[in-house]
């Protein structure tokens, strides 16, 4: 609802000359405006300027002077954890004497504003998406700066989280049906909605065991790719929910679980993928693989709150064909949100063979397109051995290190992350060596005792080439050496009854011949 047009400080901002007092701009810098539901951003110069637009939403309110004041605060100081550059303070809209309004002046405040250095909107990361310029190589860094921040977020306590989803659940029921009447199927919006409160209770105990281990946390809210800019070559998180404890402090899973989703809705599936992996990888331990049964609701809840935020924007667009283009995109969302919940079976797709052969690499490439969204998760043995023994998994480990005990330690640790990522309904891709036939009769049985459906490759390529191979590797996390490959040649694999690919050629060419041995599993 809106409670104040906010015509005459609008009218105002959108003029040059509101911004030239003090002399900071030789001439009057042009004025560019963008609109959305909640707010109204002025770019001007090298600044941006925010307006909290005077409306009241079952999720937002910011109806009065001093709440607007109150949540620009609150958007700085929130959002200087990760962007303390970007977040300059706050600014007031001021009545002066005989009634003209200035920028930061003497007067009475009227309005408040956030006031940002503005950056190139070229560098935000849906931009570089929808031009095919957000590459994987990415999402590393990426993850790094999610985690870093849900691993310092503080924490909130006294919320249980079954209830906390539950205000997610009926808040998208409730918008859709009101924003969405007209436009958009209410037979798939009650379809949408009834999975989601039957998932909601399927993992009521799930939720509030995450929230009593401290995972409820002060987090961004709203992770979507237009509110990440690259700066100097890193990922910076801006524009974090301020104006509603129900969108900011919920669990980290459910704050990342929409860059998952914005990403695959983008058919930027391996890096989703990447980006789940590396997430995992920095902040989990095999005790929270439980969590990942969530996902599937996080997920769809993440889409439905987009195609309500979406047909909401649609209904405050003075152009026709921006109100349409907003339509589609959350009719887009909501057959999102329906496909998310529907029941899978989890896989698990063991890839071995002799150090050099590819492993990781094919691993990587295919893991996107395993099981559900965002793809499985990639077990490598030589980052489980680098965790083990406490270091950096690009560290090199003495050859002392390398004990009969200590690989079967890292085969014992491989089965037990792949047996808690099946139970929680996950997918997995398991890269090892396997070059025993009871390590790989091991793996299949893991398969066998969570009912996951299994395949398996084993890549082979001659010894001159895996020895190469090894030898040209950097920053990786095998220790592997030409001496390693010789030896475990020597040994041999004993009969290998997994589907045999040779890895020789170019990626994209052993790629190929992999998905087509696993064809019935993609």
């Amino acid at each position: 609802m809106v409670v104040d047009g906010q015509h005459e400080v609008l009218a105002f901002l959108s003029t040059p000359a509101a911004y030239a007092a003090g002399g900071r701009w030789p001439a009057p810098p042009a004025v560019e405006r963008i609109d959305t539901h909640s707010a109204a951003v002025f770019l001007v110069g090298d600044a941006t300027y925010k307006l909290k637009r005077a409306v009241r939403y079952d999720y937002l309110d910011f109806s009065t002077l001093d709440r607007r004041r109150q949540c620009c605060d609150a958007e700085v100081e929130l959002n200087r954890r990760t962007a303390p550059h970007l977040y300059l303070g706050v600014v007031p809209v001021t009545r002066e004497e005989r009634g003209r309004l200035a920028l930061g002046g003497v007067g009475v405040p009227i309005e408040w504003l956030v006031h940002m250095r503005r950056f190139p909107d070229d560098q935000l990361l849906d931009r570089l998406a929808s031009r095919g310029a957000l590459p994987q190589t990415l999402m590393p860094r990426l993850a790094q700066s999610i985690a870093r921040l849900h691993t310092t977020a503080a924490r909130c306590t006294g919320r249980s989280g079954l209830g906390a989803m539950r205000w997610v659940v009926e808040g998208n029921e409730l918008g859709l049906r009101d924003e969405g009447a007209g436009r958009l199927d209410a037979s798939r919006r009650e379809r949408v909605m009834a999975r989601a409160r039957q998932e909601l209770d399927a993992q009521a105990a799930r939720l509030d065991v995450r929230a009593d281990a401290g995972w409820i946390r002060v987090c961004h809210g709203d992770l979507h790719l237009g509110n990440i800019v690259l700066r100097d070559g890193a990922p910076v998180l801006f524009d974090a929910v301020e104006f509603n404890d129900d969108i900011a402090c919920i669990d980290v899973l459910y704050d990342i679980a929409f860059r998952f989703m914005d990403l695959w809705r983008r058919e930027l599936r391996r890096q989703a993928n990447e980006l789940f992996n590396h997430y995992v990888r920095a902040t989990f331990d095999v005790a929270q693989c439980d969590a990942l049964a969530l996902l599937p609701l996080f997920l769809s809840c993440r889409s439905a709150v987009r195609a309500k935020t979406s047909v909401t924007e649609s209904r405050l667009q003075p152009v026709e064909a921006h109100a349409a283009e907003l339509v589609t995109a959350a009719r887009a969302h909501l057959i999102e949100a329906e496909q998310t919940l529907a029941p899978t079976t989890p896989v698990l797709v063991a890839i071995g063979g002799h150090s050099g052969s590819g492993k990781s690499s094919v691993s990587r490439a295919v893991a996107a397109e395993v099981g559900r969204v965002p793809g499985a998760l990639h077990l490598r043995s030589d980052v489980l051995r680098k965790r083990l023994a406490g270091v950096d998994e690009t560290a090199r480990l003495p050859a002392d290190a390398y004990t009969p005990e200590s690989h079967e330690r890292v085969y014992a640790e491989l089965s037990r992350w792949a047996r808690a990522v099946l139970a929680a309904g996950h997918s997995v891709i398991a890269d090892a060596v396997f070059a025993t036939e009871d390590e790989r009769r091991a793996i299949e049985k893991d398969a066998r005792a969570a009912g996951a459906r299994f395949a398996s490759v084993w890549l082979e390529a001659p010894a001159d080439v895996l020895a190469d191979r090894v030898e040209r590797r950097a920053g990786d996390a095998s220790d592997a050496t030409a001496a390693v490959v010789i030896r475990q040649l020597a040994r041999g694999a004993g009969t290998v009854r997994w589907s045999v690919v040779q890895a020789t050629g170019s990626p994209e060419e052993v790629e190929r011949r992999v998905r087509a041995a696993l064809g019935r599993v993609l």
